[in-house]
């Protein structure tokens, strides 16, 4: 299937999925809304792959909201315009619930997402980057709560995930003064990884831990992102509570018993993939 605004490949059971309109600097407009959530929904409920790379192309990663597409945001449908004015509030919300949404299924999918970063996640571009399970960066990458500077508060994502992956107090500097976070700076606070001297080296290292990732035992590693989303969103005690009960009905002595054996063989494990999924939202 093709797309306006991505590229998407799958090989080897790592799917990569690029943002390809570089000349507007991968800006996200309504189609990115709109195919995201299709690629990632299609990806994952389909089983077509056990790893998601996504990256971009150009001289940035994301400059975000594409807003020349959004004139129309919150805007209700023609009427009375009293009637018009008391509805817009409503219909932003809608309109800012739809984009949350967008971002949302790459932190449900059963896979993990790595971003690739190169030049600038702007605005929209970190709500992006900070929806996916791990990041990495190249050297001239950079970070920006750009609404800030236009006025804005962040509201798809930025602010409920940043603070849950960095300190506090990097957050606010970053909200607070709008300003531009290096690779290196964003490395040290813990938001990347990894940083690269250029994109074709993070690229090839990059997919080297996506086969690795791809290599390990599906259902294993859907119950990790499980995992680690649902103890850092809860207590200790409720963490431990639910991996029990998971690993009570997940927990398969075969996929054990073959991951010690290919590793004692030196072979690829010969692992069940993960069922095709029958959600629909």
């Amino acid at each position: 299937m093709s797309y306006e605004c991505f590229n998407v490949s799958i090989e080897n059971n790592i799917a990569h999925v690029v943002l390809n309109r570089p000349d507007k600097r991968n800006s996200m407009n309504a189609d990115f809304w709109r195919e995201l959530p299709e690629i990632i929904k299609d990806i994952d409920r389909g089983a077509k792959a056990r790893v998601i790379v996504l990256s971009s192309t150009g001289p940035h990663f994301s400059a975000g909201l594409d807003l020349t597409s959004f004139g129309d945001v919150g805007q209700p449908p023609e009427g009375d315009e009293k009637k018009r004015k008391l509805q817009a509030a409503a219909a932003f919300y809608d309109n800012v619930l739809h984009m949350q949404g967008s971002f949302n299924c790459i932190e449900e999918a059963r896979v993990p997402v790595l971003a690739c970063i190169q030049g600038g996640a702007i605005g929209g571009g970190v709500d992006l980057i900070t929806a996916c399970d791990i990041r990495y960066a190249t050297e001239d990458a950079f970070v920006t709560i750009q609404e800030t500077n236009i006025g804005m508060t962040a509201d798809v994502g930025t602010f409920p995930r940043l603070v849950k992956l960095i300190p506090e107090g990097y957050v606010r500097e970053m909200a607070y003064t709008g300003r531009r976070v290096s690779a290196s700076e964003a490395k040290s606070m813990g938001l990347v990884n990894c940083v690269y001297p250029d994109q074709e080296t993070m690229l090839q290292e990059v997919m080297k831990i996506a086969e690795d990732i791809a290599s390990k035992a599906p259902l294993a590693v859907y119950g990790c992102k499980r995992m680690i989303n649902y103890a850092r969103d809860h207590t200790t005690a409720d963490g431990l509570d639910y991996i029990g009960i998971w690993n009570a009905s997940m927990l398969k002595l075969e996929e054990i018993q073959e991951a010690l054996t290919a590793n004692a063989e030196n072979r690829p494990g010969d692992f069940a993939p993960l069922p095709k999924s029958k959600r629909t939202d």
